[in-house]
């Protein structure tokens, strides 16, 4: 025996099928002779609509809340970001071949602060020497 390709109904369908087996004027192998669908299977849309029925009076599915969108909070990432764009020098210039340009590329007075902008030049400065890359607290 041959099996038979898999088929796909619509809900349309299903609703049918399923709305006629909560009549229950005829039993579940009937209905699936009648619509020629295994039972099982009618079984299955029928306790999906009772499932779904008390949505359609009030109690709907509960939809995942739309996330909260703190702008105050997306507004001081966006200067953050835009502080250290204007920081960043061009690619050429990232490219160091001594520590000694690496100390000059990094502005002490700048409004970045020290250490993330030797993370932003890629520099091994932090790793260094106590005290180098640190802030002085005058």
């Amino acid at each position: 025996m041959a099996r038979r390709p898999r088929r796909n109904h619509s809900p349309a369908f299903k609703a049918k099928v399923a709305v006629a087996a909560i009549k229950g004027e005829k039993t579940l192998i009937e209905l699936a002779q009648n619509f020629d669908v295994h039972p099982n299977q009618i079984k299955h849309w029928r306790d999906q609509l009772l499932e779904g029925a008390t949505g359609v009076f009030g109690e709907a599915a509960k939809a995942e809340p739309e996330p909260v969108i703190d702008v105050k909070t997306l507004h001081t990432k966006i200067g953050e970001l835009t502080l250290e764009n204007d920081f960043c020098p061009p690619r050429s210039a990232r490219r160091v071949c001594c520590r000694a340009q690496e100390k000059k590329m990094i502005d002490p007075a700048a409004k970045l602060s020290v250490s993330r902008q030797a993370i932003m030049l890629g520099s091994r400065l932090l790793h260094a020497a106590p005290g180098v890359g640190r802030r002085s607290e005058d």
